[in-house]
């Protein structure tokens, strides 16, 4: 395997793409997989050397190609526009795990989340605490993990770094860009998904990924199936993060509330209602991320000052 040799897959989307971008400014040879190579390029254009190889994450032989020699595998991949997500998704971390296996036991990096916790019962989340999915997203990502678990036990290490909402550049498909803001233009409010003085944990993209790399390079230093915890921003009454976006817009915007009625109204019809109807629960209860580990791995989290944050995510990015 070569040391710092990566293959990203889902390095076209958001979270695969910053870390992507990251490996790359540490000096990584970064390969990513897309099923459009003209189309990836031009889009990747100017963030540095990147070997892009033509294939799909659902084909298995594909990604074991593209993962040939490899030291680490990011998963950071989804169906194309989500669809059949509960279906496509674990035959793709089989994928990963196959292609890291035959690579030699190639480290696994996947971009943890908050959905296979149970909010009410976690308000703060360890490495050991209990995973107990109250959702079918929450369902399949334990059993992404699980997975990754047992092939750890089986010679191909794993690194899970679970974070909370993420906001950034390139965070495109997040509720910081879709719900609470429209960055890039002229913003007239913001869209509050949060309940009066409920905390909730945000994490910057760029961060987060400055830590994911970091984690990757301690190699041998990790244990077979590391899981960190990458605290962000933890916004304990839910007022930090509206208050720094009319500190970036410069007014003081009117505030709107996320209609959670109207969605729980429309979730039985199906689609988008249903989909955010179901992780209410994580907007309602407070969860935050116990990051002594990734502390004691790192020596400190990366962490940039929220107002220079919330202006860089207002920016239009990639």
């Amino acid at each position: 395997m070569h040391g710092k040799t990566a293959l990203v897959l889902g390095a076209t989307g958001g979270v695969g793409g910053v870390v992507a971008a990251a490996l790359v400014a540490r000096g990584w040879r970064v390969r990513g997989l897309a099923r459009d190579v003209a189309t990836a390029s031009a889009r990747w254009a100017g963030r540095g050397p990147i070997d892009w190889i033509a294939g799909d994450a659902l084909e298995r032989d594909a990604v074991i190609r593209a993962a040939d020699g490899v030291s680490a595998l990011v998963h950071a991949v989804n169906p194309p526009g989500y669809r059949h997500w509960d279906r496509l998704v674990l035959p793709m971390v089989e994928n990963s795990i196959a292609a890291a296996r035959r690579a030699g036991g190639a480290r696994i990096v996947l971009p943890g989340t908050v959905y296979n916790f149970d909010p009410t019962q976690t308000p703060v989340l360890d490495e050991d605490s209990p995973q107990a999915p109250q959702t079918c997203k929450g369902r399949v990502r334990a059993e992404m993990e699980r997975r990754l678990v047992g092939a750890a036990e089986t010679g191909v290490p794993c690194l899970i770094v679970r974070a909370g909402d993420y906001f950034g550049p390139g965070a495109r498909s997040s509720w910081f860009h879709q719900v609470m803001v429209r960055p890039g233009g002229g913003i007239r409010r913001i869209v509050d998904p949060n309940g009066a003085g409920i905390g909730h944990s945000w994490a910057y993209l760029p961060d987060f990924a400055t830590a994911v790399v970091g984690l990757m390079e301690l190699g041998d230093r990790l244990r077979p199936c590391e899981r960190v915890q990458f605290e962000g921003l933890w916004d304990s009454d839910g007022s930090a993060l509206p208050a720094a976006i009319r500190r970036a817009a410069g007014t003081q915007l009117p505030l709107h509330r996320f209609p959670w009625w109207l969605m729980r109204c429309l979730s039985p019809f199906g689609g988008f209602p249903r989909e955010v109807a179901e992780i209410e629960p994580h907007w309602r209860h407070p969860v935050r991320f116990d990051n002594r580990r990734l502390v004691e791995l790192l020596g400190a989290e990366p962490r940039t000052p929220l107002d220079e944050a919330v202006r860089a995510s207002l920016r239009r990015g990639p």
